[in-house]
């Protein structure tokens, strides 16, 4: 029986999944390329010669609709975690369909693989950009109980919305600015104390990261507006410009 429930929340919370949204992904990938060592740029661009980051960290969302098994019965889980409310994600681990951390794991194993094809190397980067993106996105560490905000149903700036939504998009979205945008105001943000504290590539600590913000944003009140956005958009940026560097970290040390 919990086999089963496992798989029902499993495809579930899959359908609604797309961490940060097309804008925020592509921060995450842009900042990235800014922060990339000549030997990981070069592995990036002989494998994706003409494409950036930005481009590539949507990939993975952008291929949900295609009829291919893989896509269709494989890469749902690839996008999120689960760690219930006072747990860690040692104590729980992935489920038996994987998770974003097994998948990183698994794409990782990939690009060290000197037997792997070109085509299987360019997915396992795109999917490495985009899942380390996604783990920023405290909602993507998701506690079991509400397909990671999905059922928690708000009314944001006089919108029907719902809290996993307000997080992947709305947040961003409110203050009009494109990926390009975002990415220089952030970019310039970012100091050289800040990618040292940011240097590690333990995804188990992105997760506690986002688990504990995760804990802290579910809102008392379905109506959310000024307030709401005035206390958490500064977690997201932060959370865009971490997600930024720790790929361009993780590349770097896979590459070096």
């Amino acid at each position: 029986m919990q086999k089963i429930i496992v798989g029902v929340l499993v495809a579930t919370f899959s359908v609604n999944v797309l961490a940060w949204g097309q804008l925020g992904h592509r921060v995450t990938g842009a900042i990235a390329q800014q922060h990339l060592t000549a030997q990981a740029q070069a592995v990036v661009t002989a494998l994706l010669p003409n494409e950036d980051l930005a481009e590539a960290s949507t990939y993975p969302d952008e291929m949900r609709s295609s009829p291919e098994e893989f896509w269709q019965k494989e890469a749902g889980p690839f996008h999120y975690v689960t760690v219930p409310e006072g747990q860690t994600y040692a104590q729980v681990g992935a489920p038996e369909q994987g998770d974003g951390i097994s998948a990183l794991k698994m794409f990782t194993a990939t690009m060290k693989d000197s037997k792997a094809s070109q085509a299987d190397k360019q997915l396992a980067l795109r999917f490495i950009v985009h899942i380390i993106g996604d783990l920023h996105q405290p909602l993507h560490a998701g506690n079991g109980t509400d397909r990671g905000g999905n059922d928690v149903k708000v009314n944001f700036f006089w919108q029907d919305s719902n809290l996993h939504r307000v997080w992947d998009s709305e947040l961003l979205g409110q203050r009009e600015l494109s990926y390009t945008e975002w990415t220089a105001r952030l970019n310039r943000k970012i100091s050289q104390q800040d990618i040292s504290a940011w240097s590690d590539i333990d995804p188990q600590v992105w997760v506690s990261e986002s688990v504990k913000i995760r804990d802290e944003i579910y809102p008392q009140e379905e109506k959310i507006s000024w307030d709401y956005l005035y206390n958490h958009l500064p977690q997201v940026q932060e959370r865009l410009k971490m997600g930024g560097i720790r790929i361009a970290t993780y590349l770097n040390a896979l590459f070096k």
